[in-house]
C-alpha cells in the first residue's frame, strides 16, 4: 500500500516554476523581498496551525499499525498541507539567499563609497574593525536598538560593538521589521544554522550554516558628532560566556 503519511507531492522544485530559483524575485526591491518573506512566514505559520489542529507534524504517521488510514484525522487535508509546506520551505530558502545577496551588495557599495570619500578627503582612518560611512543618505534606516553592554572577549567585542552604540540594521533586521527585537534573535539563530520560527515546520536547512552578520550602527564621538559604522559580527557558541553574541541590546 502507498505510504499515506508521505506528502502528496515530493520535495523538489519551489512552488513557482518560473525564474531561476523557482520564485519570482527579479526586479524586486529589498522592501518587496522582505514583504514576500513575511508573507511566506505567515502562510507557513498558518499551515503549521493546521497540522497542530490535527495533533500531527511533518513526520507523524497517518496510518494505523495494521496499515489502514487513520479515522481520527483528515488524512487528505494533512497530506495536502504537508505538500504546501515543502514547497514553501524551498521558496523560503531561495528567497533568503536573494535577500542576503541584496544586503551584502548594499554594504559593499557603502564600503566603496566610504573609501572613495576618505581618499578624496585625504583620510584613511578606521575605528577598530568598522568601516566609516559619512553620509546620512547612505543609512538604511533610523536606529531601533541600543547596545547596553558588551562582554570582553565575546563575539560582539571582537566585531567592535561598544556600549552606547545605536543599531540601524542588524543583518536583514531594521526599524520596520524588528518586532520588539524578536527578529534580531532569529537572525542570530539563523546564522548559527538554527531557525526559531515558525515551529514546528521551519527547519535548520532553511538557513545556510554559519554566516557573518553585517551590522550598521551609529556611535557618538562626543558632543554632537556621530560616526556611522559597519561591523561584521559572527555569532558563535562556546566563546566562554552566555549566548552567542556576548552583548545586551535594548529596543529604543
Amino acid at each position: 500500500m502507498e505510504n499515506l503519511h508521505a506528502p502528496t507531492v515530493p520535495s523538489g522544485p519551489t512552488s513557482n516554476p518560473a525564474g531561476t530559483n523557482g520564485i519570482q524575485t527579479a526586479g524586486l526591491t529589498f522592501t518587496q523581498l522582505q514583504t514576500k518573506k513575511d508573507n511566506i512566514e505567515a502562510e507557513l505559520r498558518a499551515l503549521g496551525s493546521v497540522l497542530e489542529s490535527h495533533r500531527v507534524d511533518m513526520n507523524t504517521s497517518l496510518i494505523t499499525s495494521d496499515g489502514f488510514p487513520r479515522a481520527d484525522i483528515d488524512v487528505a487535508q494533512i497530506r495536502t498541507t504537508r505538500s504546501r509546506i515543502i514547497y514553501l520551505k524551498n521558496d523560503y530558502k531561495a528567497l533568503m539567499a536573494v535577500i542576503e545577496k541584496h544586503i551584502h551588495e548594499h554594504f559593499a557599495r557603502q564600503a566603496e563609497l566610504g573609501i572613495a570619500e576618505e581618499l578624496a578627503n585625504g583620510t584613511t582612518g578606521t575605528d577598530d574593525r568598522a568601516s566609516s560611512v559619512s553620509h546620512p543618505q547612505q543609512i538604511l534606516g533610523p536606529p531601533f536598538a541600543k547596545v547596553n553592554s558588551v562582554v570582553d572577549g565575546s563575539p560582539a567585542h571582537s566585531a567592535g560593538l561598544k556600549a552606547g552604540d545605536q543599531v540601524r540594521n542588524f543583518g536583514y533586521v531594521n526599524i520596520t521589521n524588528h518586532d520588539g527585537l524578536k527578529r534580531v534573535g532569529e537572525c542570530v539563530q539563523g546564522n548559527e544554522g538554527v531557525s526559531l520560527f515558525p515551529p514546528p515546520i521551519m527547519e535548520p536547512e532553511l538557513m545556510a550554516s554559519k554566516r557573518n552578520i553585517l551590522v550598521q550602527i551609529s556611535r557618538s564621538s562626543g558632543g554632537a558628532e556621530t560616526q556611522e559604522l559597519q561591523l561584521t559580527l559572527m555569532p558563535r557558541r562556546n566563546w566562554g560566556g552566555r549566548g552567542m553574541l556576548g552583548c545586551h541590546i535594548l529596543p529604543l
